[in-house]
């Protein structure tokens, strides 16, 4: 089976680093692709064997709709090459329990007859006592705290055909009512945005200039006011009480798999944008994942 992973980037160095690492450990550098929104040759610098499409960066208009529009086309061309394309943000890495699967090829052989694949998402968290994060660190490694999240339970991987729109799938109208989220358990999207405080910092300004501009259809205030949205997580999940990870998963995973929502003007489904009341140390497998 072969399989290969693609992202969009525009300087988020730290978290393309984790990305190129994680992805290069389970599929091989050779069938990594990666997006680059404006020219930037630290990108290869940083990712030297993955693949490396350059997109201009001139208008910036219908921000999320073009890059989505973009990489569902760059897709469908891997699907070509590729049985199964995995689709994430630079700062999103699928985490497998090596309890349930070995393996991404070991995943997607039980699951041949589902075109699109969720995963349970996890908002991994910098707190105060941590190790920093040194010059390649894998970040599960010194990372432990987290919470689950409906908005990152996102569609991650496809045939070909298959197009994934505002963190879901893309469904015929006439089948929107009966689709069914499919995502299995022992997987889980491991969101990094929260993870590194220094790095935070630099894509917080980033994002900001970028919600700034003034082309129409641009990224909203989880862009616009990035420094606050950032300092609202952290006294969120300060204050949270903790909870035994088998427990806590057991409440995220039922919630997220059987209360989807069916967008019927989108003619998307995906996952109920839902926050959990508690917070939760990572199993020690994922030092590893």
């Amino acid at each position: 089976m072969k399989i290969c992973a693609i992202t969009m980037v525009y300087r988020d160095y730290w978290a393309l680093s984790q990305w190129y690492a994680h992805y290069s450990r389970h599929l091989g550098s050779d069938n990594l692709f990666i997006v680059a929104h404006g020219h930037d040759p630290k990108i290869s610098e940083l990712c030297p064997r993955a693949s490396v499409i350059t997109v201009p960066r001139d208008d910036l208009s219908g921000f999320d709709r073009m890059r989505g529009q973009l990489l569902n086309s760059i897709q469908d061309e891997l699907g070509g090459a590729y049985d199964r394309v995995i689709r994430t943000d630079t700062d999103e890495l699928i985490c497998l329990d090596p309890a349930h699967y070995g393996s991404f090829v070991e995943l997607f052989s039980k699951q041949q007859s589902v075109d699109a694949l969720f995963a349970l998402g996890l908002n991994i968290a910098e707190v105060d006592g941590e190790a920093e994060l040194g010059r390649g660190d894998a970040v599960m490694s010194k990372r432990q705290h987290a919470v689950f999240t409906g908005h990152y339970s996102k569609a991650w991987a496809v045939k070909r055909g298959v197009h994934l729109a505002r963190h879901g799938v893309e469904v015929a109208v006439d089948r929107l009512s009966g689709a069914k989220l499919d995502i299995p358990r022992g997987v889980y999207l491991a969101h990094l945005k929260y993870a590194n405080l220094d790095a935070l910092g630099n894509v917080n300004i980033d994002r900001v200039k970028t919600a700034s501009g003034p082309e129409k259809g641009l990224p909203g205030k989880a862009w616009s006011d990035a420094h606050k949205d950032s300092r609202k997580f952290y006294e969120m999940i300060a204050g949270l009480p903790d909870r035994d990870w088998d427990s806590a998963l057991e409440v995220a995973f039922d919630e997220i798999r059987d209360n989807p929502i069916r967008d019927k003007e989108q003619n998307v489904l995906r996952a109920k944008s839902v926050n959990f009341p508690f917070r939760i140390t990572l199993p020690d497998w994922f030092r590893y994942s």
